[in-house]
Parts: structure tokens; sequence; C-alpha cells
């Protein structure tokens, strides 16, 4: 009696099917060439950890309900199942590569592994990439609405001008997808919010949940090349606007408390704030410059100044500066934290930060190119990006893939600090 030859679940799998394609191969392939098809060893031991984790606090609710160990549970829960899902894709990968190797197995048995090695390793490219992004933790701000602060940098009238520009390429944006938008704050070089003035200062409010995580990759220095319309022999100037991404921070988008919780991001002692009132600034009219609607709040131990008057009501404008005052201090709380953690991971294996400050984006007309120096993206529809466009789509989606492979970095740095 022949013995039966050892078959790999891989292949079991393939000759059950052997008289239709491979359901992997509608997978669609990716470029390998920068992908692993492992997960780094630090990282693959905090997923064990937090599996191990997860098991526990698994034990312990079956004695009883714990909201706190519920809650850590459910977090726990996407790196657990990308977990056994790598397990699972990594151990038919052994299995297929020991297969082929083994020169004692049949012939048809190795073609069929071999034929499933390159499906296999895709599945296991993809599975360790789901891993390592689970392992990431979300941004804190992720969830909440978000505030975009547009100003004019160098390059002055023409930097105001494109300054202008931006909020309308935001604005067309948030029209295009849904995003609930109300325009906070819009003041032009001469004070006042008069059309066809260049731009000063504008504050747009994306309300819809999860803004602050779309649109945080736009954070930065803004340039412009082109031929301003002043220009008369035709000289291509170099400009920039500043934009600004803050959480928005209202009530209802937050915990119960976390206002109050001194220890919270969000908090703010309302002693530590110097409120003015004043006449709302501009050209004219029946409210402008004849009440007293304008608010200006200063948070003393920072000299944070924020200040409002587009609208009619005082209480409007003082519920609108609190809340900006709030969405500032919360944001440089983080970065504070996040600058002491990048100079920490810098120590370890210099992990780069681009600041506000840099520039990240470069718009050039004359060759209707707009480039990402972060990601390294260049789309030559730059009429379509200004429209708020797909292609405006394509460049905010490669900046986030960057984030996270900066993230992704820094989580690495800082498993590695800890041994």
């Amino acid at each position: 009696m022949t013995a039966t030859p050892w078959i790999c679940r891989a292949c079991m799998s393939r000759i059950s099917r052997i008289s239709r394609p491979l359901a992997s191969r509608s997978v669609r392939w990716q470029s390998t060439a920068s992908k692993l098809e492992t997960v780094p060893p630090a990282l693959l031991a905090r997923a064990r950890t937090v599996a191990a984790e997860h098991k526990k606090l698994t034990e312990k609710l079956v004695d009883g309900f714990d909201t706190r160990a519920a809650k850590k549970l459910g977090e726990y829960g996407p790196v657990v199942n990308a977990l056994q899902e790598w397990d699972k894709a990594n151990e038919s990968l052994a299995e297929l590569t020991t297969l082929i190797h083994d020169p004692t197995s049949d012939p048809e048995l190795r073609e069929l592994a071999a034929d499933d090695l390159s499906a296999t390793r895709v599945l296991l490219i993809n599975a360790s990439q789901s891993l390592t992004t689970s392992l990431v933790p979300v941004h804190p701000f992720a969830h909440l609405p978000c505030l975009l602060e547009i100003r004019p940098g160098a390059g002055g009238s023409e930097a105001a001008i494109f300054a202008g520009d931006l909020l309308r390429m935001y604005q067309a944006y948030c029209n295009r997808n849904n995003y609930r938008s109300t325009l906070l704050k819009y003041e032009n070089v001469n004070g006042t919010t008069e059309a066809g003035v260049p731009l000063s200062e504008a504050i747009l409010e994306v309300s819809s949940e999860n803004a602050y995580g779309v649109f945080r990759c736009e954070a930065g220095v803004h340039r412009v090349q082109r031929v301003p319309a002043t220009e008369t022999k035709g000289r291509t100037h170099t400009s920039a606007a500043s934009v600004l991404v803050l959480p928005s921070l209202e009530e209802s988008s937050l915990g119960e408390g976390d206002f109050d919780d001194p220890e919270s991001d969000y908090f703010v002692d309302p002693k530590e704030v110097k409120m003015e009132i004043m006449r709302a600034r501009g050209a004219g009219g029946q409210h402008v410059n004849t009440t007293d609607s304008a608010v200006r709040l200063t948070h003393i131990p920072t000299s944070t100044t924020v200040s409002m008057q587009d609208f009619r009501s005082q209480p409007k404008n003082k519920e609108k500066a609190w809340q900006l005052l709030r969405s500032r201090l919360a944001q440089a709380r983080r970065e504070k934290r996040e600058e002491e953690m990048v100079a920490m991971r810098r120590s370890v294996v210099g992990v780069a930060k681009m600041g506000r400050g840099d520039k990240i984006r470069t718009y050039n007309w004359n060759q209707q190119r707009v480039t990402d120096h972060r990601s390294g993206t260049t789309v030559h529809d730059l009429d379509d990006v200004m429209g708020g466009g797909q292609t405006l789509d394509m460049v905010m989606e490669s900046v986030q893939e960057w984030l996270m492979e900066k993230d992704v970095e820094a989580l690495i740095a800082e498993e590695a600090s800890r041994k």
C-alpha cells in the first residue's frame, strides 16, 4: 500500500480548484521593491505582547464585565486579527517553500506549490502592511472636525492673492466631498471683509467628523510660482502662504468633562484668559463700528491671542473665540509632546519630521505642475487641484501614506529605545 504523500494546506486548496483560476490572482499586484514580506522584529514582538494582553482581558471578562477592560479589548482587536492573518500567511509561505525545496516530494505537488508561491507572497505582504499599520496609534485629534487657518507669507500682495486661492481650493474640495464647512473669519489686508482685496487671514471650519484626519496633511507652507497679474515684464515670482490645521474643539465632539479636566489638552483656565470687548472694524454700515460685538481673548501664560468679529452677535463671537483659543492651545500642547518624542527618536535612528514651517508643496503655473515635497508626488493638472478636484485627492492621499510611513518609522524607533 502506497503511503499518502504529505500535502500542505495551500496545495490542498489548489488541488480542490485546479480546474479554475486562482481567486488570489484577482488581487491587484503591488510593487514589492520597497515592501517587506515580514514585519520588523520590534513591531512583531509588540504585536505578540498585545495578543497576550488581549487573551488575559478576554479571560477576565468571562468572570464579570469591566468597562475599562472591554474598551481595551476593543482597541486590541484589530492588532490581534491582523496578527492572526499574518501568522496564517507566513505559515503558508513556509510550507510552500519547504515543499518546493524538498527533493523527495511529488513533482506535481512541487509545481502546484510554485504556482501558489507568488500569490501567497502577495498575501503576506498585505498582511504585513495591515499588521504594521494596526500597531500605529491613531492620532488623538483624527476623529475631530478641524479649523484651517490660511495666511499669506513672503511675497507681498501676490502671496495674499494666493492665500485666497487656497481658501477657495479647500472650499471647493469640501463641497465636492460633502464636508460641512463654514467661513469663521475672513479678513483682507485693509482689515475688512471687502471682496476683491487680497486676503490677510481666513479661518475655515470643517465641521464633519474625521475632518482633522483628512486635512492634517495640508499643514505647512504652500509655495506658488507664477507671473502675477501686476507683473508688466512677464517675470515669474515665487510667493508663499501658510496653512495651519487645528482640531475644532466643540463640546459635542469631545468626551464629557474634557474641558474641565486640568490634565486634558482641551482645558483652559478662565482665570488665565483676558477678554476684551471692542467695536468691529470695517468700512461701516448698520452693524460694523456701531456695536461692541468684537471679542479678543489673550491666554496670559502663552501670550496666545485670538479675535473674532465676523458675527453680529457678541455671544457668538465670544463662543467662536473660545473655540479657536482652545484649538490653538491644544495643538500647541500636542506639538510640544511630539517634538519631545521626535528628539528622543532622532537619538535612536534619526527619524525626520517635517514641521509646519517647511515648504511642503509647490504650485507652478507655467508648467501646470503641483509637487508635494514630502511624498515626492508630482501631478500636471494644476487647474483641477486648485478647483478641489480628484487630482487634489491624489496628492493628499499620497501625503497621508507618507505620514503613515513616518509613523511606522517612529514606532520602530520608540520600540528600539525601550531596549
